[in-house]
């Protein structure tokens, strides 16, 4: 409320892992720029996130004259040119997309707020669509683990910080391990979880290549119904295979990282990653925020090929994802990732990497002093 009721344009970065509250903050926050008589933009890196945020918030302002608008790449031309047609007159107050947003045909009568949901999904160049953007209009940048860039910033003091760190009541760390691949500790793993009727994610990000995988499982655990999902299937094929999978026809779905965000199934408490070596550290938290949403034990065993030489960043990764397994990590870990990747340029394009430009040297120590402090 503070930041909204200022003179100049707020630029605030909000952490908080997963089920922390951050929606709920960025709600209050639409709510009463659209009082103000502004229009509210809700950027998200993913088509399934943008739909269940667009669905949370229909539910949330159910009662109040709002007009909520949903922009994404299921979304018509002739439902297309109704939202460029209601922003631009006024008469939709608030609209939830993917970077379709991102499109400079799109005018507004009035924009006072876009919500930055996830930051770190997206590229450097949307994120100078959104520079552009943001320059006279409040931002409220939401992420559980900021890249580096984005946390050099406010530790800089050049945008605003808050931090979320109670979490939710009844919630447990997710047990982590990180091992090589092994079919024995997978079947197990597997079995275990359906023994006490959950469900299991088992990530394999590789689209070509995932059919194959899903059938070396069905050999594997040939009395259970497997399926798999991918970003490239069709809408409603995929929609079929989620809705299928939240009502228990089946238990064990092999996918992309299209779960990374905006998936949100409680009874899912066993997440098994393929090749998590190649994979960055803050997608990795992200990917197993996916399991422990419930008021039970959840497990995430991250996987790598014993044959293959890790490099020192990726082991790092690993370790690091591995130690920080604590409820509320996700600020610690991104200050851990700062700290192996470096920050990046403030004024550039490079989101990692060490500067010195701007006369700010050390930034390993300085992270470090930071992670020992918490």
């Amino acid at each position: 409320n503070n930041d909204l009721a200022k003179d100049y344009p707020m630029d605030r970065l909000l952490c908080g892992d997963v089920g922390f509250g951050k929606t709920e903050v960025a709600l209050r926050g639409i709510f009463k720029t659209v009082l103000n008589n502004k229009q509210v933009i809700y950027l998200c890196p993913t088509t399934i996130l943008s739909a269940q945020q667009y669905k949370v918030a229909k539910e949330r302002f159910a009662k109040w004259p709002i007009e909520i608008a949903l922009l994404n790449r299921f979304t018509s031309l002739k439902e297309e040119k109704q939202i460029y047609d209601g922003l631009l007159k006024g008469t939709i107050d608030v609209v939830f997309g993917t970077h379709k947003l991102l499109n400079n045909k799109i005018k507004y009568r009035d924009l006072g707020l876009m919500v930055v949901d996830e930051e770190q999904r997206f590229g450097v160049k949307q994120k100078e669509i959104i520079k552009e953007l943001k320059q006279d209009i409040n931002v409220l940048t939401l992420s559980a683990t900021p890249i580096p860039r984005t946390l050099k910033l406010a530790l800089s003091g050049l945008r605003d910080l808050s931090i979320i760190d109670t979490p939710p009541v009844n919630r447990y760390p997710v047990q982590t391990y990180v091992v090589s691949e092994d079919e024995l500790i997978i079947k197990d793993a597997i079995y275990k979880e359906l023994s006490r009727g959950g469900q299991v994610f088992i990530l394999y990000n590789n689209v070509q290549t995932i059919e194959k995988k899903v059938s070396s499982l069905r050999l594997l655990i040939p009395d259970e119904d497997i399926r798999f999902a991918h970003g490239q299937m069709d809408k409603n094929e995929l929609e079929k295979i989620m809705e299928d999978f939240v009502n228990k026809k089946f238990n064990i779905l092999v996918c992309s990282t299209i779960i990374e965000n905006g998936i949100d199934i409680p009874n899912v408490n066993t997440l098994i990653i393929y090749n998590a070596d190649l994979l960055g550290l803050a997608q990795l938290y992200q990917l197993r925020g996916r399991v422990g949403r419930s008021d039970k034990v959840a497990y995430a065993y991250l996987m790598y090929n014993e044959h293959k030489m890790l490099n020192d960043i990726a082991i790092k990764r690993l370790e690091a994802i591995k130690e920080f397994t604590a409820l509320g990590s996700g600020y610690r870990l991104a200050m851990r990732d700062l700290s192996i990747r470096g920050s990046g340029d403030v004024f550039g394009s490079s989101q990692a990497g060490f500067i010195d430009e701007v006369g700010i040297s050390l930034y390993t120590k300085m992270v470090e002093d930071e992670i020992n402090r918490q």
